[in-house]
């Protein structure tokens, strides 16, 4: 039987320019005071905005999602003077690092004050709070009150949206309004750097790398949970603990030379077309013509790391919209970027990692 298709409920403003399209902006942040939900895009991906001193605009945004309660928001502010508004007190590290991202793809965590509920923290005493570097969100914050709780404008768990159809498919049916600002620019969520610990400490890398992070600084080090599977954990940023950017089936990362790995890949399409199984595959340009069969979908060059992140949840998307039974994914290396994008794969394959040799295949747990 077949399912229903869910009645498109959001109102979808394509803003161009912000000052010719300034009256939806400041409809949309009636909304935001008013205790709606709003999307809207951002340099990394589209964001689920509600108005984060609000702890049931906050309830909202986990129901809209399907987003597990202790999974904590991030606080997006359009000034820098704002920060200290919501937290208890800003470190002369956090104030260089802001000066030399912000606006952009950094998110930091600090003790929060009294004016951030416990809804907006995922019942944390610290608050995740970052600064957008896009014009259209920096325009809705403050036309929403200065203070606006945004994760993934997606449902919990799916490929974040890179396009504003893709906040649609997920959520049009949910929410009142979706600004429409085009493709977004790194395609990747914010590096995320937690400085209620003793050393400050990456939670979720992104396009600000710990070299960069290092520089500015000094000491910074990973979170363990990074470097292992580490499933006890009590999540203190988006995307710790709960399987995050998957596709709907399932996704295997491929490791190992190009020729090794082209060769397992096209040994599980023949398996799959005589089992009539439709397999896709995840690969850089430059390895295209090794694939025989399936549904090949070309990230980038592999010179290329902004393109591959700005292209990883485009990909995964459309592998849902050819209803594939597997993916087999390359590894990607990337200078800078390429460990956010392998984060995100990883999590997106749940670990699942097979190492592709002349002798054969073993599967490992990342």
């Amino acid at each position: 039987m077949q399912r229903k298709a869910k009645r498109m409920r959001a109102e979808i403003i394509r803003i161009t320019d912000c000052k010719k399209c300034r009256r939806e902006i400041l409809r949309a942040g009636e909304l935001l005071r008013a205790g709606e939900l709003v999307a809207f895009p951002t340099e990394t991906v589209y964001g689920l905005g509600g108005n984060a001193l609000d702890q049931n605009a906050s309830k909202k945004i986990y129901q809209a999602k399907g987003r597990p309660s202790d999974n904590p928001l991030i606080v997006h502010i359009a000034e820098v003077e704002s920060l200290a508004k919501i937290v208890v007190d800003v470190p002369e590290k956090v104030r260089r690092l802001a000066e030399a991202c912000w606006p952009g793809p950094l998110t930091v965590i600090l003790p929060k004050n009294g004016r951030v509920p416990y809804e907006t923290t995922g019942g944390l005493d610290s608050v995740a709070v970052r600064m957008p570097d896009h014009p259209v969100a920096m325009a809705l914050i403050q036309a929403g009150g200065g203070f606006v709780a945004a994760p993934s404008a997606n449902t919990s768990g799916r490929p974040s949206p890179t396009l504003a159809s893709h906040v649609a498919e997920d959520l049009g049916w949910a929410i009142p309004m979706i600004l429409d600002g085009g493709p977004v620019g790194i395609g990747l969520e914010s590096t995320i750097v937690d400085f209620t610990e003793e050393i400050p400490t990456v939670l979720r890398p992104g396009a600000v790398s710990l070299d960069e992070l290092r520089g500015y600084v000094g000491e910074v080090r990973l979170d363990r949970g990074l470097l292992r599977e580490d499933a006890g954990i009590r999540p203190k940023a988006p995307g710790m603990k709960y399987r995050h950017y998957a596709p709907k089936a399932e996704l295997t990362i491929m490791a190992g030379t190009d020729e090794a790995v082209a060769r397992a890949i096209n040994r599980r399409i023949q398996e799959g077309e005589a089992a009539r199984k439709k397999v896709g595959v995840l690969c850089v340009s430059e390895n295209a013509a090794l694939y025989r069969g399936g549904v090949c979908r070309c990230i980038g060059s592999r010179s290329d790391g902004e393109a591959i992140a700005r292209n990883l949840y485009r990909c995964l998307r459309e592998f849902d919209e050819c209803q594939v039974d597997a993916i087999y994914s390359e590894a990607f290396e990337a200078p800078r970027i390429g460990p956010a994008i392998m984060n995100r794969l990883l999590k997106a394959a749940g670990r699942r990692v097979i190492r592709c040799t002349d002798e054969g295949d073993e599967e490992e747990r990342k």
